[in-house]
C-alpha cells in the first residue's frame, strides 16, 4: 500500500470517528433540526415516555433515576427503532447521569418538559400570576441547568397544552411567552451550549395555529421570547386514512411558512384499534418532511387512557403489546430524508422556496385570533435567579459497565412468551471523549454561542476535503 493510500485510509478513519462516533448535539438551522457535527437534517422518530404518569415523579424516583429500568426500556427503544423520547416530568434533585449516559450510547435524544403537576412546578392556566413566581422559576432553571450539560438533550418544552380552552386562551399566552424568554435567557447565561426551547400545543384548531404564530413572533425586534421549535399534539389520523381524509394536507399548509422546526409532540389516535400507525409513512414522506421534522408517538407505557405500546407490571416486568409491533414495522422500514431530498422537494414548491426558509423571525401582530396577548406579566421576576444561577448538580456522562447495559428485568411478547429480542443495550455512540475530561463542556465558554457549533462542524468538512485531495493524488 502506498503512503498516499495509508494517509487516505487514516483520514477516512478519523473522519468516520468524528462523524459517527460521538454524541452530537442537535442544533437548529432555519426551520430544521440538524446534527451540529455533520450538518445533516435530524428528524425526530420517537415516543412519549412517562411510565406510571407524572404522579410517579417523587422526591426519590422519576423515569431516569433507576438504571435497571432504563436498561430495560432502552433495549425496547432500540428494538422499536427510535432516536428520541419525550419526558413530561423529572425531579432535578435526583441524579440522572447513568440513564442519560445509557441513552447517549444508544443514540437516543431527550426532549424534556420542565413542568410537573406538583405544587410550584407548573403554570396554573387560569390564574398564572399565582404560579409564575421565583419558586416555580427555580424549579425549571434547575432542570435547564442540569440537562444542558448532556449532549443528547435535544430541547426543552416550556409548556404542554397550557392554552387549551376559551378561558386559558384569554389569560395565559403572555405568561407562556415569558417563561420561554426566561429559559432562553438562563440558557444563554449559564449553559455550556444553546439548547432549544419550545412549546407543545393542544389538539384544538381554535388555538393551535394562532398560538404558534404568537409564540413564533419577535417582540420589539427581539426574538428573545420567541420559541425555537413548536410541537403539535395531533390525533386526527385514525385508522386507514389518507393525507386528505385525515386533514394532514391542511396541517401541512398551516405550518408551511413557519420559520421554526415543527413536529408532532404527540400523535397516534386510538379510536380505531389495533392502531396501524399508517400516518408514520405520511409523516416522513415528501408530502410532509419539508414542513414537519418527525414526531413522537403517544405513548410508551400503558396507562388508564389506553395509548400504551407496552404494559409495565408492578414488579418491573414488561409485556410488549400489539401496538408496539405495529409501530415497529413502520419505524424500522422508513428512511429518514437527507439534505439532498429536502433541497429537491423545496425547489419544487415555490411557496416554500420563497417563504419558509427565511432567517428572520416575523414581528408580532397587534392581535391573534381567539387569543388575548395583552395580559400584563410581572417583568424581571427571573432576573436575580438568572444573575446568580441555581444550585443543582450539573449533568455529566459516566462510565458504563456491561452490567449497566444489560436488561435484568423480564420482558415478554404479546403472547406472554419470553421476548426473543436483544437483552443488552447496543452501543452506537462513544462517550470516551467526555469521560476523559468530563468537565470540558463546563469550562468551554466558547460553546455558548451558535458560532462555536459552526466551528466544530468544520472539522468533518476539512477532513473530507483532505481525503478527497489524497484520493485525487493517488
Amino acid at each position: 500500500m502506498s503512503a498516499l493510500n495509508i494517509w487516505g485510509t487514516l483520514v477516512l478513519v478519523i473522519y468516520l470517528e468524528l462523524v459517527c462516533g460521538y454524541v452530537s448535539p442537535i442544533a437548529i438551522h432555519g426551520k430544521q433540526f440538524i446534527d451540529s457535527i455533520t450538518g445533516e437534517p435530524f428528524f425526530i422518530k420517537g415516543v412519549d415516555y412517562q411510565p406510571g404518569g407524572s404522579s410517579e415523579v417523587t422526591e426519590d424516583n422519576d423515569p431516569l433515576s433507576d438504571s435497571a429500568i432504563c436498561a430495560r426500556d432502552i433495549v425496547l427503544f432500540q428494538d422499536l427503532g427510535i432516536n428520541t423520547i419525550r419526558i413530561y416530568s423529572l425531579n432535578p434533585d435526583l441524579n440522572h447521569d447513568k440513564c442519560m449516559s445509557m441513552l447517549a450510547v444508544a443514540g437516543i435524544y431527550v426532549i424534556l418538559d420542565v413542568n410537573s403537576p406538583l405544587q410550584n412546578q407548573h403554570l396554573n392556566r387560569y390564574e398564572p400570576w399565582t404560579t409564575y413566581n421565583p419558586v416555580y422559576l427555580e424549579h425549571i432553571f434547575k432542570l435547564v441547568e442540569q440537562f444542558s450539560y448532556y449532549n443528547n438533550t435535544l430541547g426543552f418544552f416550556a409548556g404542554n397544552e397550557v392554552i387549551n380552552d376559551k378561558i386559558s386562551a384569554q389569560i395565559s399566552p403572555p405568561y407562556v411567552k415569558n417563561v420561554i424568554g426566561d429559559m432562553k435567557t438562563y440558557i444563554k447565561t449559564h449553559s455550556p451550549r444553546v439548547v432549544p426551547v419550545g412549546y407543545s400545543a393542544a389538539d384544538d384548531l381554535n388555538y393551535r395555529i394562532p398560538l404558534s404564530s404568537y409564540l413564533e413572533c419577535a417582540e420589539e425586534q427581539s426574538a428573545s421570547l420567541s420559541v425555537d421549535f413548536y410541537g403539535v399534539n395531533s390525533y386526527q389520523w385514525c385508522g386507514r386514512q389518507t393525507m386528505q381524509t385525515s386533514g394532514y394536507d391542511q396541517l401541512v399548509d398551516a405550518y408551511k411558512n413557519y420559520t421554526k422546526p415543527v413536529f408532532f409532540s404527540e400523535f397516534g389516535c386510538n379510536k380505531v384499534l389495533p392502531r396501524t400507525f399508517d400516518e408514520v409513512q405520511a409523516l416522513f414522506s415528501e408530502n410532509m418532511f419539508t414542513t414537519f421534522s418527525g414526531g413522537l408517538v403517544y405513548e410508551f407505557s400503558q396507562e388508564d387512557n389506553g395509548y400504551g405500546l407496552v404494559e409495565i407490571n408492578s414488579n418491573g416486568t414488561v409485556k410488549v403489546l400489539d401496538d408496539f409491533d405495529s409501530l415497529k414495522k413502520h419505524y424500522k422500514t422508513i428512511r429518514l430524508p437527507n439534505s439532498d431530498q429536502i433541497s429537491s422537494a423545496i425547489a419544487e414548491d415555490r411557496k416554500i422556496s420563497q417563504q419558509a426558509y427565511r432567517d428572520e423571525t416575523p414581528s408580532c401582530q397587534a392581535t391573534y385570533e381567539n387569543l388575548n396577548t395583552n395580559a400584563k406579566v410581572t417583568k424581571g421576576l427571573a432576573s436575580s435567579l438568572v444573575k446568580a444561577g441555581v444550585e443543582v448538580e450539573k449533568g455529566q456522562y459516566v462510565d458504563l459497565t456491561q452490567n449497566d447495559l444489560r436488561c435484568t428485568l423480564e420482558i415478554v411478547d404479546n403472547k406472554g412468551i419470553t421476548w426473543q429480542g436483544d437483552t443488552e443495550v447496543k452501543t452506537v455512540r462513544d462517550l470516551k471523549p467526555y469521560l476523559a475530561n468530563p468537565k470540558h463542556l463546563k469550562n468551554d465558554k466558547q460553546r455558548k454561542n451558535v458560532g462555536s457549533t459552526a466551528k466544530i462542524s468544520l472539522w468533518p468538512s476539512l477532513f473530507f476535503i483532505l481525503l478527497t485531495s489524497m484520493i485525487q493524488m493517488v
